[in-house]
């Protein structure tokens, strides 16, 4: 099956998808115990294949111990590359690209892929991945930056995006403001006046602003100060405040969707 898509340009760096790996096995994890077959594809997994190593580690870690992760790559070279890396069991790597190369996987994370191609094209790449899951498969899209510390996501599944999810290092946090710079190719140029991902993003800055006294006891504390503001707000934030702690927030799709 020919691969479709294009090369990327391939930078990765180990512990760049930490985040994300984690988000993962926590909000994904009992569909990945109730796949009849827990076959993971991790897509474009860049110049070596860290991250598809690393995804294998923590899903069997924290999900089950079966899991069988397939890093796709486009490029032949990148694929003959990572064959080393495929000694731990349940690890293999294959070229392929959105096709999938004809699995049929319970889920697939792909990251700093789409954010090469045009906005156009983004929808057609989710309805092609999402095309080719196993029932009740899920796609994690998204991107962040070099060294993991920004990062935003989509969580899809056959019907579409469900929702939207934005974390950052706390740490390192100088404002909200930093994550517009890693949204989501569906979402990157609608930060704009008029379209909600903005009046999201203005809003998590203003409350932001407002808890500077917080502060003083910790980025942390600044930040889930912030998030309860927005949240109170009207903006309809989910999960829990123990996710908000580690520098996370997930909104439904509808309520950011592109106008």
């Amino acid at each position: 099956m020919k691969p479709v898509g294009v090369v990327t340009r391939g930078t990765t760096n180990p512990n760049r998808l930490r985040r994300v790996d984690n988000w993962i096995v926590e909000t994904c994890g009992n569909a990945l115990r109730s796949a009849a077959d827990p076959l993971v594809v991790d897509l474009g997994y860049g110049a070596t294949p860290v991250t598809a190593v690393e995804l294998r580690a923590r899903l069997a870690a924290g999900v089950r111990a079966d899991v069988r992760v397939v890093g796709l790559e486009i490029e032949p070279v990148r694929v003959a590359a990572a064959q080393p890396a495929a000694d731990p069991p349940g690890l293999t790597f294959a070229r392929g690209g959105f096709e999938l190369a004809g699995l049929r996987p319970a889920l697939v994370r792909a990251f700093n892929v789409l954010r090469q191609y045009d906005e156009g094209e983004v929808a057609d790449a989710w309805r092609t991945v999402t095309a080719r899951l196993a029932p009740g498969g899920l796609l994690v899209e998204g991107t962040c930056d070099e060294l993991g510390r920004l990062g935003s996501w989509v969580l899809l599944d056959a019907a579409g995006p469900r929702t939207l999810t934005l974390a950052a290092r706390l740490a390192t946090l100088e404002s909200p403001a930093q994550l517009a710079e890693r949204l989501p190719k569906a979402l990157i140029h609608r930060n704009v006046p008029g379209e909600r991902i903005h009046d999201l993003i203005r809003a998590l800055d203003d409350a932001w602003q407002a808890a500077a006294g917080y502060a003083t006891f910790g980025p942390r504390h600044r930040w889930l100060q912030t998030v309860r503001a927005v949240r109170a707000s009207g903006w309809p934030i989910l999960n829990h405040p123990r996710r908000w702690r580690r520098g996370e927030l997930t909104l439904p799709w509808p309520a950011i969707s592109p106008t």
